[in-house]
Formats: structure tokens, C-alpha cells, sequence
């Protein structure tokens, strides 16, 4: 065998993995975009405006935080202007621009935060048992570690 060709046993572990992930990752945002309107990209923005910038960020930097392109970012957030949660406005020393979440966009983070917590907790921390979060725990912080 070819050391860089997986064995099956790996290449099952690594399918069983991102199967895993999705399915889970797929029921949060199926319950969050179900119970709030909100998609996962408007969740994302809303949230790293809060977390990262205490409600607004430049947006090369929030392009940067949800590893998105420049024009991909853009046109989400004209859609979300157009539904009053984001507002874009031109800062004054240089040519950025400044995203600034809105009231409608505070509220609904407000209303999606618990139900992704919920969502969280029913699908992917209540199965799990304390030596799996160790596990997964060590693995996270391994990952971060490689370039």
C-alpha cells in the first residue's frame, strides 16, 4: 500500500466524520432558519458583529472572520440591508466601510440565540458523554496547532 493512500478503516473514519459534522451542522441551522427567518450566513454576521466588534465591524474584517470573499460578504449583507438587520456605512479617514448590526438585527439574534443553543445541545453535546467532549476537546485544540 502507498503510504499516501488512506486504508479503508480511515477512509471510513473520515467519511463517517464529515457525515457526521454536516448532519449535525444541517439540523441546527434547519432548526434556527425554521423558528427565525434567519439563514446560517445571517446568523454568522449578526453573531461576529456582536462577539468580534461589540456590533460592528470593517468589512474586510468580517469577510476575513467568516472566510468569505469580498463580493460573496457584499451581497449578503445587500440582502440583509434590504431587510433592516445590517446597516453599511462609509467610514471617515479611509476608503473601508463599517457594517453596523441594526435594532431589527439585535433582536433577531436575540430570538436565535437560545434556539441555536437548544439545537446545539439536543444535537450534537446531549449524546455525547464527557470522555467524547475530552476527545473532541483534545482534537480542536491539536488542529489549531498545525498550520
Amino acid at each position: 500500500m502507498n503510504t499516501n493512500e488512506l486504508r479503508e478503516d480511515e477512509l471510513r473514519l473520515w467519511n463517517m466524520w464529515k457525515g457526521s459534522y454536516k448532519r449535525i451542522f444541517g439540523r441546527v441551522v434547519k432548526e434556527m432558519s425554521e423558528h427565525t427567518g434567519l439563514s446560517e450566513g445571517d446568523f454568522g454576521v449578526l453573531d461576529r458583529l456582536v462577539q468580534f466588534g461589540d456590533g460592528q465591524l470593517r468589512q474586510q474584517e468580517l469577510a476575513h472572520s467568516m472566510d468569505w470573499d469580498k463580493s460573496r460578504l457584499s451581497h449578503h449583507l445587500t440582502r440583509m440591508e434590504k431587510r433592516g438587520l445590517v446597516e453599511r456605512k462609509p467610514m471617515d479617514l479611509d476608503r473601508g466601510v463599517q457594517v453596523v448590526i441594526t435594532a431589527a438585527g439585535q433582536a433577531a439574534l436575540h430570538e436565535a440565540l437560545p434556539i441555536v443553543s437548544m439545537a446545539i445541545r439536543k444535537h450534537f453535546l446531549g449524546p455525547l458523554t464527557q470522555q467524547d467532549i475530552e476527545s473532541i476537546t483534545k482534537m480542536a485544540e491539536r488542529s489549531k496547532e498545525q498550520p
